[in-house]
């Protein structure tokens, strides 16, 4: 127990930082492409995303991110042969290599999914620490099909989203009277599922105990609300004095961007009450351990401090804000062109498909599921819509994205106890 005793503040202040840097990498990474779909279309500028993000991604995290965290994921990894101070050094070496990992990748401007990277990354440190039998490998299997099982369904109902709004609306004689017509039940479809992702993924760290009949109580009023205040905003877009063609496929665009605003500020949220734990679990648990000497449990859990949460929100909101412009590109521009109408199938498909999949507990990535949706958008126009190569380097390094993590980890936890051990 020496080197908790003798080095306590020095890794408490390292695992901040670490932990910061997870954060940013979640920031600049993660909330990036979800925001892609909204800056894609052009529903909103980059800078209307950012402050959207730095609000909603920030009251998440903070206010609805502090449920009591388990932090070593999904049962990963066996930790019962490691000491306290070991423990303590592989997870702040697996929130380095997280963080490193997301900033290669944000560079490259590849979306992965940050669940995926700290556990690999945990994966690397117990290999080492413990032994290569303490990673428990069948529970590998499940995150490796999400990589084909996610982009499916979310593609598949993108794809079904999208030709439903060319049927009902694009491709009839009026358009536009159409769309304000059908886009209302697509706004009360919106505020009631991505109501129902918040309720069931998000809102879950509060502590307050729902039911599903309450939960779906709620996600109904939510959706007759988000469709209550799109009506009154849909009686602001007009059609100018004799309209050509192209004037009521503008109009039509306008009434989804109305409706993507919605979209993307509940989606912030969710996101950001339920990913924040990625960076902060590892390092409120981090906390815990050091401040009680080793007395107190890694894997056992513990309440996020306020303190944790916020350095974890403010590390999302500045890694978005300084670096999370090159995956909204990829995701809003690379894969396919977007447009308001295509952007919300994404966006629809995207929490919709994280609902079903939190209610038969599928383990899914809301990176995966995005860029799904995408794709499934982009087959609705045709092979042609999409651009391949991209494809194909997202797809590879959400393969490498295991591997990276812990590799990265093993080299860090080495050096780690070189200098402390």
């Amino acid at each position: 127990m020496s080197v908790l005793t003798d080095y306590g503040f020095i890794l408490l202040v390292l695992a901040c930082i670490f932990g910061f840097f997870m954060a940013w990498g979640v920031g600049a990474n993660d909330v990036a492409n979800a925001m892609g779909t909204s800056v894609g279309s052009r529903a909103l500028t980059i800078r209307q995303a950012i402050v959207i993000a730095m609000v909603f991604e920030f009251c998440g995290a903070y206010f609805a991110g502090g449920e009591v965290t388990d932090t070593i994921k999904n049962g990963i990894v066996n930790t019962d042969g490691m000491t306290p101070d070991l423990l303590v050094l592989g997870m702040m070496s697996s929130l380095l290599a997280a963080g490193t990992w997301l900033l290669i990748a944000t560079t490259k401007g590849w979306p992965v999914s940050t669940t995926h990277t700290i556990i690999g990354a945990v994966i690397g440190f117990a290999a080492i620490g413990v032994s290569v039998d303490s990673v428990h490998w069948s529970e590998i299997l499940p995150i490796t099909a999400s990589w084909v099982v996610t982009p499916f369904l979310s593609g598949s109902l993108a794809f079904c989203l999208f030709i439903s709004v060319q049927k009902l609306i694009t491709n009839t004689d009026d358009p536009f009277t159409n769309a304000k017509r059908f886009v209302p039940v697509y706004m009360f479809v919106t505020g009631f599922m991505v109501a129902l992702m918040t309720l069931s993924k998000g809102l879950k760290h509060v502590g307050v105990s729902l039911s599903n009949e309450h939960s779906l109580l709620l996600a109904i009023l939510a959706g007759m609300l988000v469709m209550g205040l799109g009506i009154l905003l849909l009686r602001r877009v007009k059609l100018p004095e004799n309209p050509t063609r192209n004037d009521y496929y503008v109009s039509v665009e306008k009434t989804f961007a109305t409706l993507m605003i919605f979209t993307a500020c509940s989606m912030a949220f969710a996101h950001g009450a339920n990913d924040v734990a990625n960076a902060v679990g590892p390092l409120a648990a981090i906390a815990g351990v050091i401040q009680s000497e080793g007395m107190a449990e890694l894997t056992s859990k513990s309440a996020v401090p306020a303190w944790v949460l916020l350095l974890g929100a403010l590390g999302i909101v500045i890694g978005l804000a300084t670096y999370g412009y090159k995956v909204i590109a990829t995701v809003g521009r690379g894969i396919t062109e977007l447009t308001p109408s295509r952007g919300f199938a994404a966006e629809l498909a995207t929490a919709s498909t994280v609902v079903g999949a939190s209610a038969i507990g599928l383990p899914v990535s809301t990176t995966h599921t995005l860029v799904g949706a995408v794709l499934g958008i982009g087959l609705a126009r045709g092979i042609g819509a999409l651009n391949l190569k991209v494809i194909v380097s997202i797809f590879t390094s959400w393969a490498i994205t295991l591997p990276a993590g812990a590799v990265l980890s093993i080299i860090f936890f080495s050096i780690l106890k070189l200098i402390f051990l």
